[in-house]
């Protein structure tokens, strides 16, 4: 087995190992960074329907209240405000969403879905847990969600929501009397849940990683012809001239130049060796014959 094959095998060994290792942390690092940038996009998502919540409390409902004797107004709501505002932001981003799912809603689009009644009790059994941040796939491929408890903890909520006899007769006529009663102060009725799809920063995680892997294993090329070249040219072909010139010396034949030694790495000092070795060898030659 020839030097540069030796040289080469270890080369492409010691490669292939550093290109997995770098392939495995790279892709790890990507995929996590594409999650946190999801994450962080569902957070955003979930503080603008809180502030839509308590702008509502807070500057419009005390205007409008006073109407609810006369007509009932769902844009006082909080949980209507938000999912309305966020409804319209689904009108461009339709893979986004955000639901107030509640176990006993007024409104029927609240009802939650089986999922999302296993985070509300599970928010309700264990009152530790304060938010949910997990994945799922969805209609739209895979997606991420974060999800917080709704917890009754302004009284002023159960105005509407006591029993059917103590609500509003306006709300009453638009959404009856079946749904949306008997909740306590204090009780977890629902959970707030942002839904953001994976797919696009996954793929733009993935498609960085091939550029990635590709550009590494480009460098690799170049570096592996550029190492061969100076092998070749530094190592290789002085050292088969010296074969090749110990071969025909061996047999007597001296007329071979000598080996230039300038530089002082190790190929030059072994040519200056190999010129001394010769000049005593040939010396020797001469002696021997002259006797």
């Amino acid at each position: 087995m020839g030097l540069r094959l030796k040289f080469n095998l270890v080369l492409v060994v010691v490669f292939l190992a550093g290109f997995a290792a770098a392939g495995f942390v790279s892709r790890e690092l990507l995929q996590a960074n594409a999650r946190d940038e999801v994450v962080r996009d569902a957070r955003l998502m979930l503080e603008a329907a809180l502030s839509v919540r308590s702008y509502t409390v807070d500057q419009i409902r005390p205007h409008l209240i006073k109407q609810l004797d006369d007509v009932f107004l769902p844009q006082t709501v909080p949980a209507f405000a938000a999912t309305e505002t966020i409804n319209t932001l689904r009108k461009k981003y339709a893979e986004y969403s955000y639901k107030e799912a509640t176990l006993n809603p007024t409104n029927p689009r609240d009802r939650t879905a089986d999922w999302e009644a296993d985070l509300v009790n599970r928010f309700r059994n264990h009152a530790d847990v304060t938010e949910v941040v997990s994945e799922r796939q969805s209609a739209n491929g895979r997606s991420l969600f974060i999800a917080r408890p709704i917890q009754i903890t302004n009284a002023a909520c159960l105005q509407c929501h006591n029993t059917a006899a103590e609500a509003p007769p306006t709300m009453i006529k638009i959404y009856g009397e079946a749904n949306g009663f008997g909740w306590k102060h204090n009780e977890i009725v629902g959970a707030q849940i942002v839904s953001v799809p994976m797919e696009v920063p996954l793929a733009k995680a993935e498609n960085a990683f091939h550029t990635f892997m590709l550009s590494l294993a480009g460098v690799f090329v170049a570096v592996f012809v550029v190492l061969n070249v100076m092998l070749s040219w530094l190592i290789v072909r002085p050292i088969r001239k010296m074969s090749e010139s110990a071969d025909r010396i061996s047999t007597g034949d001296f007329g071979e130049p000598e080996f230039s030694e300038r530089g002082g790495d190790e190929v030059a000092v072994l040519g200056s060796s190999f010129n001394r070795m010769r000049r005593s060898l040939e010396k020797a030659m001469q002696m021997i014959g002259e006797q």
